[in-house]
C-alpha cells in the first residue's frame, strides 16, 4: 500500500511504495519524542513525514535510523 509524501523538489504529493519507507524517531530539544517516516525516492532524494505515534505503530515497516 503505497504511502503520500510531500516533495518539496517537485512541489506536489507523491505516492511511494512501502518497501521504501522506514519508520524513525526524533528527539526534540525538550527531550520529547516526534514520529516519523522516512521514503527514498527513485532518484536517490529523502522524504520525511511526521505522523502520529497511533499511525507509526500501526505501519508494518521497518524502523531505520
Amino acid at each position: 500500500m503505497p504511502i503520500e509524501f510531500y516533495d518539496l523538489k517537485l512541489k506536489k504529493k507523491v505516492m511511494v511504495d512501502e518497501g521504501r519507507v522506514k519508520k524513525v524517531t526524533f528527539e526534540t530539544k525538550k527531550g520529547g519524542v516526534r514520529y516519523g517516516l522516512r521514503a527514498t525516492t527513485e532518484d536517490g532524494r529523502s522524504l520525511t513525514k511526521f505522523v502520529s505515534k497511533t499511525t507509526w505503530d500501526g505501519l508494518d515497516v521497518p524502523v531505520g535510523e
